[in-house]
């Protein structure tokens, strides 16, 4: 009942979204790392050329995100690489070969092409410098220097093929860790505040920052072989789509995967340009790709956390202030009540973020959803307090005129605690401002879009944009 106004805002929105993308329309996902988006941006492109429709939701987060968001239909395609697929989406089974991988998938409706062309394994490396310095060319090297900080990134100190596995195997013992975002630690290593991270092979940062590999000498990480994971009901809905895609298999090499990546990483080549040119050169694809200006991006994405704000805000202020006015009536409801949008408030953002994936998908219902949810504690403690500390001769006063608890409560109370409920509103709205940027790891869009693009290229003017 709690929830009602709300469910019905996500269900509209959800239903428009639906209505926008009709069952030709295809979305294409990408991870938040440059190399996914810069495949994600090649297939929206190529299925574009073959007179499709589609949609590129990028930067969606990590794995877990994407292949839920895969199974759920919000997204249709997204890049992905086979020891992740085997190692962590289908962490627990044995795969002898490409085909029993293929038909562990498709169980669970879902198809992969065969290999773009290049492996991107998980590897360790450090500053070529100190690793020559102390003698470390191999993994188990690092047995011996227990006194290096380990920067990892957070998806990989869990993965099942991450950090947990690899300490079993190299036998590392306790290490001084840290987790952090994948594109931070490049940072954090030239900076020397850490002297170990967990690479992408065809980073173009290792040769940017002069790292050095660390040899695999116990071959701990598999393979992972670039590959697309779409929806197997892709192959009789858009059997054309499919095709396109199956256009790239055995297309891209390593080294022009590294390239790729430099240039949108390190020379700030737009994404879309980037993935342009390579298919222009390699598959004869051409088309003209058009980047907005930064007024109008900026446009756009205030226009995103507008509402994300906005409807969020106005389904708490509906709910929260009869909500304080029944725990100010109901002194044993107070507790039970405020104790619980308390515990709410004390949930990690991110965390209850992807709580709501299961129950409302991607994109702006569950951003929404959790905005809604961190919005009600100001509002309903402030409304709560404020009618608590009216003057009680001036409740004398309403009930000796004959004032039913209705009027009493329209006429009397609630003017009187406006200026405590305000209060309250405008706390939950700084609140929203500064949680909805999250949202974008979720698709929602918003002023965390540009922060997030920002951080993955280390571009400091997209992040104060």
């Amino acid at each position: 009942m709690i929830l009602r106004c709300l469910v019905l805002v996500c269900l509209i929105w959800s239903a428009a979204v639906a209505s926008a993308n009709d069952a030709t329309t295809v979305v294409v996902g990408s991870k938040k790392f440059t190399e996914s988006v810069i495949l994600g941006e090649m297939a929206t492109q190529l299925i574009r050329d073959g007179g499709g429709v589609a949609v590129h939701r990028r930067e969606l987060g990590g794995t877990q995100i994407l292949w839920n968001a895969l199974l759920r239909g919000d997204v249709d395609v997204y890049p992905e690489y086979t020891g992740t697929v085997a190692e962590e989406i289908l962490a627990g089974q044995r795969f002898s070969d490409a085909e029993a991988l293929r038909a562990a998938l498709k169980q669970r409706g879902v198809s992969m092409t065969e290999t773009l062309g290049f492996n991107n394994t998980y590897a360790l490396g450090m500053k070529e410098e100190l690793a020559g310095r102390l003698g470390i060319r191999t993994i188990s090297d690092l047995g011996r220097h227990g006194e290096l900080v380990l920067g990892l990134s957070n998806e990989f100190l869990d993965r099942a093929d991450g950090w947990p596995g690899l300490r079993e195997r190299y036998q590392l013992g306790p290490a001084q860790v840290r987790g952090l975002d994948h594109d931070l630690a490049y940072r954090a290593i030239e900076a020397g505040d850490i002297q170990v991270t967990d690479l992408y092979s065809t980073d173009a940062e290792i040769r940017y920052y002069g790292l050095r590999v660390l040899d695999d000498d116990l071959g701990y990480f598999p393979a992972y072989r670039a590959v697309f994971l779409f929806r197997e009901d892709m192959v009789s809905r858009v059997p054309e789509v499919v095709a396109m895609l199956r256009r790239l298999e055995g297309q891209i090499d390593e080294t022009a995967m590294v390239g790729m990546n430099a240039r949108a990483k390190l020379e700030r080549v737009p994404d879309a340009v980037v993935s342009a040119d390579f298919l222009a050169q390699r598959l004869q694809v051409r088309r003209t790709v058009s980047t907005d200006t930064v007024l109008v991006r900026l446009a756009h994405h205030t226009i995103e956390h507008l509402v994300l704000v906005a409807v969020s805000l106005s389904a708490a202020v509906v709910i929260a202030i009869p909500l304080g006015v029944a725990a100010y009536r109901r002194p044993r409801l107070a507790h039970i009540l405020l104790g619980a949008v308390g515990v709410v408030q004390t949930i990690p953002s991110l965390a209850l973020l992807v709580f709501m994936i299961p129950l409302l998908g991607i994109g702006g219902p569950p951003a929404v959803a959790a905005l809604f949810l961190y919005s009600l504690l100001p509002v309903v403690r402030n409304t709560h307090a404020g009618l608590r500390d009216i003057s009680p001769s001036l409740r004398e006063s309403a009930e000796a005129l004959g004032l039913s608890p209705w009027a009493r409560l329209r006429l009397i109370e609630l003017p009187l605690a406006l200026p405590s409920i305000l209060a309250g509103i405008k706390t939950a709205a700084v609140i929203n401002v500064g949680t909805a940027t999250l949202g974008a790891v979720i698709g929602a869009g918003g002023y965390g879009q540009p922060i997030l693009t920002g951080i993955r290229l280390d571009d400091v003017g997209l992040i104060l944009q």
